[in-house]
């Protein structure tokens, strides 16, 4: 591990002056991610400046049924929150089979969002990988690439993002409250990450002097019948292989709404429009949850190692709809 200098900051001003006025800065909070980088030398910030004490772990109720979510809230306490679990379902059993205990204990809910992709040539300081080397290639591209994406890659990178909480929040239509000292600005979740195209190491739309304040959820009603299904290699910790987060309601067999994110098969947590588009206002069927399924995954594209993730996420999404619709239409 490099020397680096570090600053704990005792308010949110003397932070983000920090990152401002510093060069190659970064923010710890929990550092589940960010101190595994800095011990395998691929991040190597000369500064670290420490948030743990700014007031950012407040979970608020809002005026019009939605909820902000300090930045600095820990997972396990988000996943626990009476009110989480009762309107947002979705969310607590995403990060409950997102990581282990002790890592959910001191992950926080911006560092969840900005953790970086768990490609093995990522972590591999001499294998080429345009994220951490930009212009050395991409070894994963014709390498071990089974848990490459099929969504959304380029010829630069075919890493997938790894979170399970960010799956969830796009789901919602989360918004990403982000701070400098020019002042505040709010992104929506699908505007937030960024597909690699040319430039997989820019991976967020965040700036360099912005840090991540709260997200909020926006009162989403049809969340109350949602779920999370997760699909990896062992029930134990592990990334997803395929995920699907979602929720539905049915009125008189028609689809009246319906959500979809999936996770695991693309370089950012992948909101599923077109099966959205092609379920809503139809009949709530079996057969109309694979044709949902299966135009969303046109677009896909596996190599010898990963094609399986197409049919996989076929059968989850289909599998994730069918539980809904038995559990928001008891008999």
């Amino acid at each position: 591990m490099n020397s680096f200098s570090y600053v704990s900051a005792p308010d949110l001003d003397t932070a983000l002056r920090t990152i401002a006025n510093t060069e190659d800065v970064k923010f710890l909070a929990g550092g589940t991610n960010l101190v595994d980088l800095m011990r395998e030398g691929i991040e190597r910030p000369g500064t670290v400046v420490d948030i743990t004490r700014l007031p950012l772990t407040g979970i608020e109720e809002l005026p019009d049924g939605g909820i902000r979510v300090g930045a600095l809230v820990s997972n396990s306490r988000l996943a626990a929150d009476p009110v989480i679990r009762t309107r947002y379902p979705v969310l607590a059993r995403a990060i409950l089979l997102g990581a282990s205990a002790q890592l959910r204990n001191m992950a926080t809910v911006g560092g969840n969002l900005l953790q970086r992709t768990r490609c093995l040539y990522f972590y591999d300081d001499v294998a080429a990988c345009n994220k951490r080397t930009p212009g050395s290639g991409c070894d994963a591209i014709g390498g071990f690439s089974r848990s490459s994406a099929v969504l959304g890659a380029s010829e630069h990178c075919i890493a997938t993002h790894p979170s399970d909480m960010a799956v969830a929040l796009a789901m919602l239509d989360a918004v990403i409250e982000v701070q400098s000292l020019h002042g505040t600005r709010q992104i929506p979740i699908a505007e937030f990450h960024r597909v690699p195209g040319d430039t997989p190491q820019i991976e967020t739309v965040l700036a360099a002097d912005e840090l991540i304040t709260a997200v909020t959820l926006p009162p989403v009603p049809v969340a109350a019948n949602s779920h999370y299904r997760k699909v990896r290699d062992r029930a134990s910790y592990a990334f997803a292989l395929v995920s699907v987060a979602a929720a539905l309601a049915v009125e008189g067999g028609v689809v009246a709404e319906v959500r979809i994110a999936l996770g695991g098969v693309g370089t950012k947590p992948w909101r599923a429009v077109e099966a959205e588009r092609v379920l809503l206002g139809g009949p709530a069927t079996e057969e109309a949850f694979a044709r949902a399924a299966e135009a969303e995954l046109a677009a896909a594209v596996g190599g010898p190692q990963n094609a399986f993730k197409i049919e996989l996420a076929r059968r989850t999404i289909v599998a994730t709809l069918r539980q809904l619709m038995v559990e928001g239409n008891p008999a």
